[in-house]
């Protein structure tokens, strides 16, 4: 009979320790929970402020882009006269075979020596 008691009391020793042990790692569970939330926001308000960065930065570049297509005035000037030198050219062209064509018709005459 001496040893229940001895049983009991290591008994209950043994239930009072797994007890205030499971106690004892509920904070700690609470707390790494509360770090890993805290990460998480930590890490989501820096991706969103890197989208926020990308974003304008991406609208910065369609703006340099949209500028550089819209045209200028002398691209406008240039253009027409290229267009005009072509023309001119085209003419002069046209105007030298219609010459060459008329003197071919021609006869000539060779003059005897």
């Amino acid at each position: 009979m001496k040893k229940l008691p001895l049983f009991v009391a290591m008994l209950s020793a043994a239930l009072s320790f797994a007890v205030m042990s499971a106690d004892d790692t509920k904070p700690r569970l609470v707390m790494k929970a509360d770090k890993a939330r805290e990460q998480a926001q930590k890490t989501e308000a820096e991706q969103l402020e890197k989208a926020r960065a990308a974003a304008a930065d991406t609208a910065t570049r369609e703006a340099d882009v949209l500028k550089r297509q819209q045209h200028d005035g002398w691209e406008d000037a240039q253009r027409d006269k290229a267009a005009a030198q072509f023309n001119d050219r085209e003419s002069r062209e046209q105007k030298y075979l219609r010459e060459a064509k008329e003197a071919a018709r021609k006869e000539r005459k060779i003059p005897k020596p």
